[in-house]
């Protein structure tokens, strides 16, 4: 032992008064992280969540029915309802206006209450004192008894009690917050991030109205018309129709195989379940689970129980009609659920959530009336619409075979992997490091660019693996295509991952997955964007686990290179360009002398310059692919890269005017 670990602990400094007891507010600025998982991107949207979901419960207690939020000029958030209003009377126990226990103490608020709320989201996350805890400055207006009142906050402190403010002829709360520069490493909401969850809310809690406005940007006008100054960007999101319309929204850019939406909406065992599926032309399932509009992404009973119900009533009808009789092998409870796009909504008093996000429902009580609600419905369905039947069997049918013939692909590459030694591909130069964790793998398009990747990485722990040409689009494509390119077979022989686990034989089993970060690296420019696209489609697809765990990122090599005389810059965009450009002419104000080389290909740099700017971890920077809504997401790559044409000429005509076109 060192000298220094063998000093008593009063010798040391380490005593009782070194033990820190921090409670609440304090520990939540503390350990923001343990609150609101991440101090970046996704923890700065889960402080709106939060303060809307506190509304929303008031509409699902049946005392909301509007919700107003709006970005300010700042940055900021405000959030109106027109509920009851937060209480504002003395709170007995703690001699302060219930208002203010609300907002400063951990853990307060009606819905740990039963009598208040039934049921409600919020009790997933940790209130709106936690978002008081990490915003520089929050403002909370209450309307309530013809009366309004106020109280300030400075991180998570009242600056004063609780005051009236003024009369009222409604009810309802208003939370403004700023966030702290303090605690958050990036301070600037996203209008798309926040707009998917207030659509997926209203989708979630049909009736309700939620308005989402942008006052950083104004309105678009008018084809001929000027913007109007306090015209500000805004959406009304409302839904009539819940889930119903959630799957159509989710669907719109596929073509469709049956014409309706199958939809149920009732209570079962005392448990509120809602269920609404359709079938398309695709290969891909598209499940999504919500517990109190929570995205329960691991799934859990409730989902167990819809695909236990789907399976049986399914399997039932297509044995009974006698189409599976000239089948030669058994069916999957996969088979049923391909081309499904499916929304499975229940609300329960006191959800138990496991998994390593807590998004797994645990509730054993939930899957039987979730199963025996897709059973009822699916039964009727299928008695009233025996056209749409047939054709969902014969999809079933389809998709056996397609199984088949993609598990005999899957096992000639695992057979080839055994046989040839090694078994990773010939065109990847491997790294010499072994721990996952420290490597990292870059998929690079074309031969010419992996030649130049390779000389300029570190072989240490750096692995190249170039990609000819494009990809296949696996949205358009069956299970078993996809196996049988050579790319694509390259793709997971190289990271050492293969389909089947012990849930689930089609889910991705990264085991021994050999690289903890998989680069995508392609050229700055519209065929590169492309190759980026079919290969981000792929992953979502195929290897959407590697994204939800955080392996999957996107390299930035620069744009521009400015040179004058022995001085050089690296530009990334336009407007670090001209600032360079400015910075070279100097006092003289002229750009004699200055170069400018536009970077359109990697192969376009040489080694030390592909490495110092794209693959120096010192100095590249990597964006890391995340999926903040998954129904979104998936919304966007079926327009994008499917079938339907018309969705995705009207995505670019409403967004050509953000394109940068090369000339």
């Amino acid at each position: 032992m060192s000298e220094e670990k063998n000093k008593s602990g009063s010798e040391s400094g380490y005593d009782a008064d070194q033990i820190l007891a921090l409670e609440g507010m304090e520990h939540v600025r503390m350990r923001p992280s343990m609150y609101i998982g991440d101090v970046n991107v996704r923890g700065l949207h889960h402080l709106v969540y939060e303060v809307v979901d506190n509304s929303i419960d008031e509409a699902l207690a049946g005392h909301c029915d509007r919700i107003d939020v709006w970005i300010t000029k700042d940055n900021g958030i405000k959030v109106k309802d027109n509920g009851r209003g937060i209480p504002v009377g003395m709170h007995e126990k703690e001699g302060v206006s219930a208002l203010q226990v609300v907002m400063t103490k951990i853990g307060a608020g009606g819905k740990f209450d039963k009598d208040s709320y039934k049921v409600s989201g919020g009790l997933h996350g940790v209130g709106v004192s936690c978002v008081n805890a990490l915003s520089i400055h929050l403002r909370a207006e209450v309307h309530r008894d013809g009366k309004a009142y106020e109280q300030e906050y400075k991180q998570g402190n009242a600056e004063y009690p609780v005051r009236e403010c003024g009369t009222s002829t409604s009810n309802g709360t208003i939370i403004e917050f700023l966030p702290d520069p303090e605690i958050f490493e990036v301070l600037e909401y996203s209008y798309e991030t926040i707009a998917d969850r207030m659509r997926e809310l209203s989708f979630l809690n049909q009736g309700i109205t939620v308005t989402l406005t942008d006052e950083r940007k104004l309105a678009e006008p008018a084809e001929g018309d000027e913007a109007q100054e306090g015209v500000f960007k805004t959406e009304v999101f409302f839904s009539e129709n819940g889930l119903r319309d959630f799957v159509e929204y989710i669907d719109s850019t596929r073509e469709t195989l049956i014409a309706d939406v199958i939809h149920m909406s009732g209570e079962k065992a005392g448990i509120p379940v809602e269920v609404a599926m359709t079938y398309n032309t695709s290969y891909s399932e598209n499940l999504f689970s919500y517990v109190n509009n929570i995205n329960t992404h691991e799934g859990g009973t409730h989902l167990t129980g819809f695909r236990r119900g789907l399976t049986n009533t399914l399997k039932k009808y297509a044995e009974g009609s006698g189409m599976l009789s000239k089948l030669k092998f058994d069916i999957s409870g996969d088979d049923f659920r391909e081309g499904l796009t499916a929304v499975v909504s229940v609300k329960v008093a006191e959800p138990q959530f496991q998994g390593q996000t807590k998004t797994k429902l645990g509730n054993a009580e939930v899957s039987a009336p979730v199963s025996q609600s897709v059973s009822d419905i699916l039964e009727a369905y299928l008695e009233e619409h025996p056209n749409d039947a047939r054709i969902i069997v014969q999809k079933v049918i389809l998709a056996a075979q397609a199984r088949h013939a993609a598990r005999k692909a899957r096992e000639m590459v695992q057979r080839k992997t055994v046989m040839s030694g090694s078994g990773l591909p010939g065109k990847l130069a491997d790294c010499s490091e072994k721990d996952p964790s420290l490597c990292e793998i870059f998929l690079v398009e074309g031969d010419s660019a992996g030649g130049t990747a390779k000389q300029g990485r570190n072989r240490h722990f750096q692995a190249i693996m170039p990609l000819r040409g494009k990809i296949l689009n696996v949205e358009k494509a069956m299970h078993h295509k996809v196996f049988e390119n050579e790319e694509i077979k390259n793709i997971y022989t190289a990271l050492g991952v293969r389909l089947g686990t012990d849930e689930d034989e089609r889910a991705l089993n990264i085991e021994k997955l050999r690289y903890h970060k998989v680069v995508i690296m392609c050229d700055a420019d519209v065929d590169g964007s492309h190759i980026e696209t079919l290969i981000l489609t792929f992953f979502f697809r195929h290897m959407k686990e590697l994204i939800e765990n955080g392996y999957v990122y996107i390299a930035t090599p620069p744009l521009y290179l400015v040179k004058k005389g022995k001085q050089q810059r690296y530009a990334w965009n336009d407007d670090e360009r001209d600032n360079f450009i400015n910075e070279f002419k100097g006092k003289s104000g002229t750009d004699s002398g200055i170069g400018i080389q536009r970077y359109k290909g990697l192969g376009e740099m040489n080694a030390e310059q592909l490495w110092s700017t794209t693959m120096n971890p010192e100095e590249r920077t990597l964006r890391q692919v995340t999926i903040n809504n998954a129904a979104s997401a998936d919304h966007v790559f079926s327009m994008l890269m499917g079938d339907e044409v018309p969705p995705r000429r009207a995505f670019i005509e409403e967004n050509a005017k953000y394109a940068n076109i090369d000339t």
